[in-house]
């Protein structure tokens, strides 16, 4: 391959996040903080899990229960995580709220706290790709592909990309669902970024049988279309009940 074929794989892994950020994230450098420290967060995270389970890789048995226990530890590792995240950031919230109020100026609205929300898992979500995908590119930009024996039809790093990008968008927009479970008390909420997060590792592990990557990175994008589909959902819920109140608020001075 070339160096353009190289640059084309990290824009597929990536190329949505960076939208976003241009769009969205850069116009506040408040949000930019967030998602930087949120990328650390969850490479430190990776890095750490990578530590841990280095005793044991590479792993000689042919079995795919040694890989489902690495996800599961490792989801486990992250999700706790998340909870730890939201906390801090609920603490830096009424730090805020408090501060506005100091200055007698409005506090959060709720579409700031989403897209707090959402810079926070951009973070999670770059972090993966970066950890997962861009680090194992470098051969890409070289004369020739790779291909692996089990998914020979399509070239390994294009295989990378794509189950980065699907990562990326997991994370993304389950951070905002799991930070609205969080505020709202709404167990369906706080359950789904884990279930979610757990179904799409799980879901890797069709690579490991013959021609797996052709069924498990279509589901995997199930995945991801229903994460992106209910965060749409929950989102324009909160935003319209935000309004009603705001505006019976507005009605009652």
């Amino acid at each position: 391959m070339t160096v353009a074929a190289g640059i084309g794989y990290a824009l597929l892994a990536l190329g949505p996040s960076l939208s976003l950020f241009i769009a969205l994230i850069s116009k506040k450098p408040f949000l930019i903080l967030t998602l930087l420290s949120s990328t650390l967060v969850w490479l430190m995270s990776l890095i750490v899990m990578s530590a841990l389970w280095r005793a044991f890789l590479p792993l000689k048995s042919t079995a795919w229960w040694p890989y489902a226990i690495l996800i599961l530890t490792s989801v486990g590792f992250q999700e706790g995580l998340r909870i730890l995240f939201w906390k801090v950031y609920k603490k830096l919230e009424d730090i805020l709220d408090a501060f506005a109020d100091r200055v007698s100026k409005p506090r959060l609205f709720m579409m700031d706290k989403m897209q707090i929300a959402l810079a926070g898992g951009l973070g999670h979500g770059v972090a993966h790709a970066v950890f997962f995908c861009l680090g194992l590119l470098t051969p890409a930009f070289g004369p020739a592909t790779y291909y692996v024996e089990k998914c020979s039809k399509i070239p390994f790093f294009l295989v990378s990309a794509i189950i980065a990008l699907a990562f990326a968008t997991i994370h993304t927009f389950s951070m905002v669902i799991a930070f609205s479970g969080y505020e709202e008390g709404n167990k369906v909420d706080q359950c789904f970024a884990p279930v979610v997060h757990l179904i799409a590792g799980m879901l890797t592990l069709t690579n490991l049988a013959f021609g797996g990557c052709m069924i498990g990175i279509p589901l995997l994008y199930c995945v991801a279309i229903v994460t992106l589909v209910h965060c749409g959902k929950m989102a324009w819920r909160r935003l319209i009940e935000s309004r009603s109140r705001e505006g019976n608020f507005s009605n009652s001075q």
